[in-house]
C-alpha cells in the first residue's frame, strides 16, 4: 500500500508565514505611531482641548461710562438686559431649538435661521450666539422655566443703554447700536453682539466710553450647566462724561420748538461751550438702543420732517437779514463803506429790468450803516452789496467762520456755502450777475449757512472778534479758532446796532428786550421759494406750509460778566420777530431772570396744524 499521506506537503508555505509575521509587525508599528503622534507629538494639544471642554471662558461686558449735563442730572446710564444666546457644541438640534425659540418669543423661524447663518462663522463652537438681544421679561421667565430641557440654550446679562429723556437730547447723545462687521475689522477688540456708539457724543467718543470686557472661567458638565467659576479679569467701566448742555435750558428749547421743525443754540460767548442744542422734530434713542423693528425705522426715514436730521449742523439755510452784519463788517474791513454815509431808501431799487424791493414798502428814507442794521433796511445793503462785491463778501464771511465746519464733536457736519464767481461757474456753468450781489447783501441767493455758524459769529461780536470751537464737553478747554478782522471800534459798532436793535423804537427786535439785561438782536426772514402775486395778496395763515419763509432770530445777551449768543430757526415761522423771537426771550428770561416761560398751548396746535398738512400733502404727492 502506497503512503497517501506525506507530511512535508501540509506544511504552510515558508513565504506566507513571513508575509503573515510582516503584516502584524506593520500593524503594530503603525498602532505604536499614532500612539506616539496623539500622546506625544500633540499630546499637548489635546490634553488643552480636553480641559477646554471642561473650562470655558466667556467676556464679561463693561458698562459705557455714564453722561451728565453740565450740573450733574444723569443724561445716559446703564440697565441690566438680558440676552439669549446658543451654544452650538451643546446643542443636539440646531432647527428644532430653533423652532422652540421663536414660539416662546414670537419671532419668525426663518429670522432666527438668518442670524444663525450670518454669525456661526464669528462665533466659535463654546461661545454663545447671540438670537434675542433684548428679551421681555415675560420672554425672559419662560425660557429660563424651560431652559435645561433644551441644551444649548444660556441667557446672558449685559449692561444696556439707556436714555433718560428720549428724544429731548438725540441729536446731541446720539445712540449705541450692535457693531456691524465694518466696526469689528476696524477695531480687533469688538465682537459680535459689542455695541458701539453710532451718532452723536455716544459715536465720537466712543473710545472713552466703551471701557474694557472683563473676563470669567467656568467648569462645565457633560450637559453644558455651569459649576465653578472665576475671575479672570475684572471689567473696567468707560469714562463718565459730563456735558455742556443745562438740561432744564434744552427742556425749556425743545419745548418751544415743539410741533415745529427748526433749531436753537445757546453758546458761551467767552468759552464756547454750548448750553443748548435743540433740533425738532427729534426721535427716541432708546428705539435704537433696544432694537428699532422695520416698521419704526419706515417711519422715521419716510416722515417729510426728517426727524433724523440734526438741523443745528446739518441743515443749511439762507440766513436772511442775520446776514447783514457780515456784509456791513465786509463794507468796514475793504474800506468800501463809511458808516457815517447814507442812503436813501424809497421802498426799492432797480437793476437792469429787475426792481429789488425793501421789506418796508414805504422805504426807510435815509440811513446810514448803524440805521440800516436796527431798521432792517434791504435797500442800504442792495447798494452797499453792489459796491463791495462778491469777492469781498465772500471773503469777509469765510473769515468770519462761514463756509467751513464749526469742528464741533458731532458727526455729518456740514460746511454752508458761501459762494464766489468761480463757485457759480462750476456749479452752474454762467458766471456772477449784478442781481447776485444784491441777493448775497441781504441773505438770499446762492448763500447757505447753519444755525451753529451763525451762533459762533454772533458770539464774536460779544467776546473782542474770537471765533471760538463750539464745546460740548464740560471740561474741554477753549480753543480760539480764529479773530474777526476788524478793529474794535468796528465791532463795537457792529454790537451797538444789535443793542438798538431790541431798544429803539424803530428795532426789528423789540419783543427780546429784558430788563436788567444788555441784549442786543437781529430777525431774519429767508425766503424759501419766490413767491407768485397771488401768493403775495394771501394772509400769512393762508400761504401754504412749504412756501413760507423760514424765521431768524440772532441775539446776544450780557449781565453780570455772563455773555451768550442765543439763534433760534423755525422752519416756514414766516417772520423773525414773531416766530422765532419768542424762542430767544424765553432763553434769555431763563439765563439772566430764572424764569422758565412755556410754549403756550394755542401756538403749539396752530404749528401742529400746519405740520399735518404738510405731512398729508407730501404723502399724496408721493402716492400720485
Amino acid at each position: 500500500m502506497s503512503n497517501l499521506y506525506n507530511q512535508s506537503d501540509q506544511q504552510p508555505p515558508r513565504s506566507g508565514l513571513i508575509l503573515l509575521q510582516a503584516l502584524i509587525l506593520g500593524l503594530f508599528c503603525l498602532f505604536s505611531i499614532r500612539l506616539w503622534y496623539l500622546q506625544i507629538h500633540r499630546g499637548e494639544e489635546y490634553a488643552l482641548k480636553a480641559k477646554e471642554n471642561q473650562l470655558r471662558q466667556e467676556a464679561v461686558f463693561s458698562p459705557r461710562g455714564l453722561i451728565r449735563d453740565r450740573n450733574g442730572d444723569l443724561l445716559a446710564v446703564n440697565e441690566p438686559a438680558y440676552a439669549l444666546g446658543l451654544v452650538r457644541e451643546d446643542c443636539h438640534d440646531i432647527d428644532k431649538t430653533l423652532h422652540q425659540v421663536a414660539m416662546w418669543t414670537g419671532e419668525k423661524f426663518d429670522d432666527l435661521k438668518a442670524i444663525y447663518v450670518k454669525k456661526r462663522p464669528r462665533v466659535k463652537q463654546f461661545e454663545p450666539l447671540i438670537l434675542i438681544p433684548d428679551l421681555s421679561f415675560h420672554q425672559l421667565a419662560l425660557i429660563d422655566a424651560n431652559r435645561l430641557r433644551w441644551p444649548g440654550l444660556e441667557i446672558q446679562v449685559r449692561p444696556r443703554r439707556q436714555y433718560r429723556y428720549g428724544k429731548l437730547l438725540a441729536h446731541v447723545l446720539g445712540y449705541v447700536a450692535e457693531a456691524n462687521e465694518e466696526e469689528m475689522e476696524k477695531r480687533p477688540e469688538l465682537a459680535l453682539g459689542d455695541y458701539v456708539g453710532k451718532q452723536g457724543i455716544e459715536l465720537m467718543l466712543e473710545d472713552r466710553m466703551r471701557g474694557a470686557k472683563g473676563l470669567t472661567q467656568f467648569e462645565v458638565d457633560v450637559n453644558g450647566r455651569r459649576l465653578k467659576e472665576r475671575v479672570l479679569k475684572h471689567p473696567r467701566a468707560g469714562h463718565e462724561i459730563s456735558l455742556s448742555i443745562d438740561l432744564e435750558l434744552q427742556k425749556l428749547a425743545m419745548d418751544w420748538l415743539d410741533e415745529e421743525a427748526g433749531a436753537v443754540a445757546v453758546m458761551d460767548a467767552d468759552t464756547g461751550q454750548l448750553w443748548a442744542l435743540a433740533t425738532a422734530p427729534s426721535y427716541n434713542s432708546n428705539d435704537f438702543a433696544s432694537g428699532l423693528s422695520s416698521a419704526q425705522w419706515a417711519t422715521l426715514r419716510d416722515d417729510p420732517l426728517h426727524p433724523m436730521q440734526n438741523r443745528v449742523i446739518q441743515s443749511i439755510y439762507p440766513p436772511g437779514s442775520v446776514f447783514k452784519h457780515v456784509v456791513a463788517g465786509a463794507g468796514l474791513h475793504f474800506g468800501e463803506i463809511d458808516p457815517e454815509e447814507t442812503v436813501h431808501c424809497s421802498g426799492s431799487v432797480k437793476l437792469g429790468r429787475h426792481v429789488f424791493r425793501c421789506w418796508k414798502k414805504g422805504g426807510h428814507g435815509h440811513v446810514n450803516m448803524e440805521r440800516a442794521l436796527v431798521e432792517s433796511c434791504d435797500v442800504y445793503f442792495y447798494k452797499m452789496g453792489k459796491k463791495i462785491g462778491v469777492d469781498h463778501m465772500s471773503e469777509f464771511a469765510k473769515a468770519c467762520g462761514f463756509g467751513q465746519k464749526t469742528g464741533i464733536r458731532l458727526p455729518h457736519e456740514k460746511s454752508g456755502i458761501i459762494p464766489t464767481d468761480k463757485w457759480k461757474r462750476k456749479r452752474f456753468g454762467e458766471g456772477w450777475q449784478g442781481g447776485d450781489n444784491l441777493n448775497m447783501a441781504i441773505g438770499q441767493g446762492y448763500t447757505l449757512v447753519t444755525p451753529l455758524q451763525v451762533v459762533r459769529f454772533f458770539s464774536s461780536l460779544l467776546n473782542g472778534g474770537k471765533l471760538l470751537k463750539p464745546l460740548l464737553v464740560k471740561d474741554e478747554k477753549t480753543v480760539v479758532q480764529g479773530q474777526i478782522p476788524l478793529t474794535n471800534t468796528q465791532l463795537g459798532l457792529l454790537h451797538r446796532a444789535l443793542v438798538r436793535t431790541v431798544d429803539d423804537v424803530h428795532g426789528t427786535c423789540r419783543r427780546i428786550r429784558t430788563k436788567g439785561v444788555v441784549v442786543g438782536g437781529k430777525t431774519g426772514t429767508a425766503q424759501v421759494v419766490r413767491l407768485t402775486d397771488d401768493l403775495k395778496e394771501l394772509k400769512d395763515d393762508e400761504i401754504p406750509y412749504k412756501f413760507r419763509d423760514h424765521a431768524w432770530m440772532a441775539a446776544t445777551a450780557e449781565k453780570d460778566g455772563r455773555r451768550f449768543a442765543i439763534v433760534a430757526l423755525v422752519e416756514h415761522g414766516l417772520h423773525g420777530g414773531s416766530g422765532a423771537g419768542p424762542i430767544v426771550k424765553a432763553v434769555i428770561d431763563y439765563l439772566f431772570l430764572n424764569k422758565v416761560r412755556k410754549k403756550p398751548e394755542a401756538m403749539k396746535a396752530k404749528a401742529r396744524a400746519a405740520r399735518l398738512l404738510t405731512r398729508s400733502s407730501v404723502r399724496k404727492a408721493h402716492a400720485n
